[in-house]
């Protein structure tokens, strides 16, 4: 079996890329370079001690999509490409609608042309919106996303059921990340965004090793016990064990499924804070600031289906998490440039 990982030269693309070579699995690397680099590849390649393509180009052009399956034995796809700024998203909502959507049906077009029709797709836990439950189990019905990321990713979630509905020979799954953060513990991949970070763990990052001032802190009047908003964060590598273990779950099952990835557990802003500043050994300094649109107060997973399902579980907490971030911020405070 021959995987395509689209977005494989970002964040979570290198490491589910690291997850399928150790696997075994050989793969076909997809990316357009705009938030990432072809560095990030070649660490892959030196942590893995394994070859593979990679290509250049973009999951929204038919023509491109219409050649990498062309000529290769590709039987199935991670889709993992995609915009993902929920604050850019709510600048921009059209570049988010053309991009994680437009672009996601243009692949799956190519994918049906070349019949294979095994795939995962990328999701996220902000299409539950405010969720009233907690922790948020898949059975929660999607709400009205805060933001215009969300809902692409809502939008195409429905796509694939159609799909699936439409053609019994898909085999699909949705995994709806929650806050994905870490780094590989060789300190070789990460997470290093292009400008200024959107989201909070690089942005501690940058300001611990003195590369920003200071962290904002997006509201402290929420209805927490600290009053900062809540997230579930799961380490990027267990999040990539994920997809392995859903990529064999629809194989030998088929239909349309849905698992959260996520560790069953909130941290608030400050606590990550709090647990950042003693493992770098200096005091975060911090402000608070006002509300950012799109975010929502509290937001965990329940997992418990995945782990029912997949017989996956995350293995690493949020000290685990954050001392690979700080390592990999230590090793690399300029990312992939050399």
């Amino acid at each position: 079996m021959t995987v395509l990982v689209t977005g494989a030269a970002g964040f979570i693309g290198t490491h589910v890329l690291l997850k399928l070579l150790d696997n075994g699995v050989p793969v076909v690397a997809v990316d357009n370079f705009v938030n990432s680099t072809s560095a990030s590849i070649n660490r892959v390649r030196r942590i893995s001690k394994t070859n593979f393509e990679l290509l250049e180009g973009d999951v929204g052009n038919s023509s491109f999509l219409n050649g990498v399956f062309k000529g290769r034995h590709i039987n199935a796809v991670i889709h993992l490409a995609g915009l993902k700024s929920v604050a850019e998203s709510c600048e921009s909502p059209l570049k988010y609608f053309e991009n994680n959507v437009n672009g996601s049906i243009r692949l799956l077009a190519a994918c049906d042309a070349a019949d294979v029709r095994t795939f995962i797709f990328s999701s996220s836990a902000t299409v539950y919106g405010a969720a009233e439950t907690m922790p948020i189990p898949e059975t929660c019905p999607p709400a009205n996303p805060a933001s215009p990321y969300g809902r692409s990713k809502l939008i195409v979630e429905g796509i694939l059921r159609d799909l699936g509905q439409s053609n019994p020979k898909w085999k699909i799954a949705i995994l709806r990340y929650f806050n994905p953060i870490g780094a590989h513990p060789s300190g070789l991949i990460g997470e290093f965004p292009a400008g200024i970070p959107n989201n909070l763990v690089p942005y501690v990052a940058q300001v611990a090793s003195g590369q920003l001032q200071e962290v904002i802190v997006h509201g402290d009047d929420y209805p927490t016990p600290d009053g900062t908003g809540i997230r579930d964060y799961i380490h990027v590598s267990d999040l990539a064990s994920g997809h392995i273990s859903a990529l064999a779950a629809i194989r030998e099952g088929g239909g349309v499924h849905t698992w959260n990835l996520g560790t069953g557990r909130g941290y608030s802003v400050l606590e990550v804070l709090e647990t950042f500043s003693m493992i770098c050994g200096r005091q975060i300094p911090f402000r608070i600031g006002p509300r950012r649109e799109g975010d929502v107060p509290v937001c965990f997973a329940d997992p418990s289906k995945a782990r029912r399902d997949l017989d996956w579980s995350p293995v690493n907490d949020l000290r685990d998490m954050l001392e690979d971030t700080w390592r990999w911020q230590k090793l690399n405070p300029n990312g992939y440039i050399e």
